[in-house]
C-alpha cells in the first residue's frame, strides 16, 4: 500500500492534523522511520498529492498537536517528530481502521481506494458494507460482501460477450441452465460454473479461474452456518486476489 492510498479516506476531508500524524502513522507502520521532520512530513504530502499540502503549516500543526505527537530529538537543525500512542489511536480513528494487524489496515486502504473507482451502483454497495465489516473485524461477513460486488461484476463482463454467447457456454456445462438475457437471470447459474464459462470465453486464465474458485469456496465456508472462522491472513489474501483479478484496470 502506497501513502497515497492510506490518506484516501481523508484527502478531501479531515483536518490538516489528521493528515500530518496519518504521515506519521505510516512512516512508522510502513517504513520503519520512527520520527521525521516538519520537512520530511510536508515532502510526503506534497507527493501524496494531498490539496494545499504547500500551504500547510507543519511545525505549527505539530506545535498544537497536544498528546498525538512529542519530539523525538534533532535531525541537524531540524525538530524530528514521533507519533505518540494517543496520536496511533487518533489515526485509527479518522481513517476508521480497527485496533489490529497491519494486513486489515492495507485492506481498508485497498477497498477504500476500489470504492471510489467504482462506477456500478450495486458492486459500489457491496464493497461499501465490505468495508464496514472489516473495520469493525467482522471477517467472514467482509467476505461475503466482497465476493457479492466481485460475482456481480463478473456476471456484467460475461453478459457483455452476449446473453445468446454466455447461454450456449452455460449449457455446456449444464444442459438444463436458463436462458441468460439479464443479470438477474445469472441467479439460476451455479457460480463455479460461472467461472468456468468466464474462463472459456477469455475473461480469465485458467490460474485466474481457478483462484477465484478458492475465492469462491472462502465465501462458501463463510456464508454458511459453520464454526469456521477465517484468519486475518486468509481474509487479506482473498481480498488481494479478486481485487487483482477482477477489478484491475
Amino acid at each position: 500500500m502506497t501513502l497515497v492510498e492510506f490518506l484516501a479516506p481523508i484527502t478531501s476531508k479531515g483536518t490538516h492534523l489528521d493528515r500530518v500524524l496519518s504521515v506519521l502513522y505510516f512512516a512508522s507502520r510502513y517504513e520503519r522511520a520512527e520520527a521525521l521532520t516538519a520537512e520530511q512530513i510536508k515532502g510526503k504530502l506534497i507527493k501524496s498529492r494531498v490539496k494545499n499540502a504547500r500551504g500547510i503549516n507543519v511545525p505549527d500543526v505539530l506545535a498544537k498537536s497536544g498528546a498525538c505527537a512529542d519530539s523525538a530529538g534533532q535531525e541537524g537543525r531540524a525538530k524530528l517528530w514521533k507519533l505518540t500512542d494517543a496520536g496511533a489511536k487518533a489515526v485509527r480513528a479518522s481513517l476508521g481502521l480497527p485496533e489490529a494487524d497491519v494486513e486489515i489496515e492495507h485492506d481498508v486502504g485497498a477497498l477504500t481506494q476500489l470504492v471510489a473507482k467504482v462506477k456500478d451502483d450495486n458492486v459500489q454497495g457491496y464493497l461499501e458494507e465490505a468495508l464496514k465489516c472489516l473495520q469493525v473485524g467482522a471477517l467472514k461477513a467482509c467476505v461475503v460482501f466482497v465476493w457479492a460486488g466481485t460475482a456481480r461484476t463478473i456476471q456484467e463482463a460475461l453478459l457483455s460477450k452476449g446473453g445468446p454467447t454466455v447461454t450456449v457456454a452455460l449449457q455446456r456445462h449444464d444442459n438444463r441452465a436458463r436462458t441468460v438475457t439479464t443479470v438477474d437471470d445469472f441467479a439460476f447459474a451455479k457460480e463455479v460454473h460461472q467461472l468456468q464459462v468466464a474462463q472459456d470465453l477469455g475473461l480469465f486464465d485458467k490460474a485466474e479461474k481457478t483462484t477465484l474458485g478458492e475465492a469462491l469456496d472462502l465465501r462458501n465456508r463463510c456464508g454458511h452456518p459453520s464454526k469456521y472462522v477465517p484468519g486475518v491472513k486468509k481474509v487479506s489474501s482473498f481480498i488481494e486476489d479478486v481485487v487483482g483479478i477482477v477489478f484491475k484496470p
